[in-house]
């Protein structure tokens, strides 16, 4: 279905599984995980959870010995592509997680970086995570470092967190793989546009050149749709599936994604569309369409 698991950090602070309930829900749905870097499990962990078609979300640490150790480990646990966020130079401003003075709970790590001290938030006057990004993460990330990555591993590299149509045209430029259009779940910059406003313009700049998804927002298979209708490949869903394992788990996860798998089908064959294939943009009108302009 192209419907696929967002990059989650730290899934074990939702549920006591995380990240192998998601992969292995996941893998029963038929679709593809992404794990996040900052995940409370570690990338061999969850590839030895069963089958399935799994991607690796990538930060880019100061130390580049850091990001080649994650690929290569990426690699070797039979990850089918590295998804790089691009929207990430510095954390955006979480104003819960300053007044809450976000750590992890002692129980829990960055499991993917243990033995490299790298694996632990510390306790500040504000955000720890703000703190650890801060101190951990290349602000100076640029597309010569997509050049890079390109030549320490031949998987597809698809970057994330892109919204704009001189930035993708850069993407296609820059041998990506695909574009996850993307603004982190709204949570680093206030007033950035919504995925879906900003899908239709990357779609037209890749001109069907690589593939582009769009990550966020979506609740409802009407939803993904849409976005299909706009021109997305697939989607990617986050808060969704957080949600549901926290409430039960992989069992949870299961359910929310026969759920818009189901509502997908029923928009589907309301709207007169037997395949994938068969969702055009003629079947939406978006918010920006001209007035009468299906008429």
């Amino acid at each position: 279905m192209p419907l696929m698991v967002a990059p989650i950090a730290m899934q074990k602070m939702a549920h006591p599984e995380g990240e192998y309930a998601t992969a292995r829900a996941a893998s029963a749905a038929g679709t593809i995980m992404t794990l996040s870097s900052l995940a409370t499990s570690t990338l061999e962990e969850v590839a030895s959870t069963g089958p399935g078609i799994r991607f690796f979300q990538l930060y880019v640490y100061k130390n580049r010995s850091v990001a080649l150790q994650l690929v290569r480990r990426a690699e070797r646990a039979g990850f089918k592509a590295i998804v790089l966020t691009v929207d990430t130079p510095m954390l955006g401003r979480r104003e819960a997680d300053i007044k809450n003075r976000f750590v992890l709970p002692p129980h829990l790590a960055l499991e993917n970086f243990e033995g490299l001290d790298l694996g632990k938030i510390d306790r500040t006057n504000d955000s720890g995570l703000a703190s650890y990004i801060a101190g951990q993460f290349d602000r100076s990330l640029n597309w010569k470092d997509v050049k890079w990555l390109q030549t320490i591993t031949g998987l597809p590299i698809l970057l994330k967190g892109e919204l704009t149509a001189e930035d993708a045209r850069l993407a296609v430029q820059a041998g990506a793989a695909g574009i996850i259009v993307s603004n982190h779940g709204a949570r680093q910059l206030d007033y950035a546009p919504a995925t879906i406003t900003a899908l239709e313009e990357v779609v037209k700049a890749v001109q069907g050149r690589i593939p582009a998804f769009l990550d966020g927002g979506v609740r409802r298979g009407t939803d993904v749709f849409k976005a299909l209708a706009l021109g997305a490949s697939a989607v990617f869903i986050g808060r969704p599936v957080v949600f549901s394992l926290a409430v039960n788990g992989e069992a949870g996860v299961r359910k929310v994604l026969h759920m818009l798998h189901g509502e997908l089908e029923l928009t589907m064959a309301l709207s007169g569309c037997r395949s994938i294939k068969e969702i055009t943009r003629d079947h939406i009108m978006a918010p920006w369409d001209p007035p009468h302009a299906r008429l």
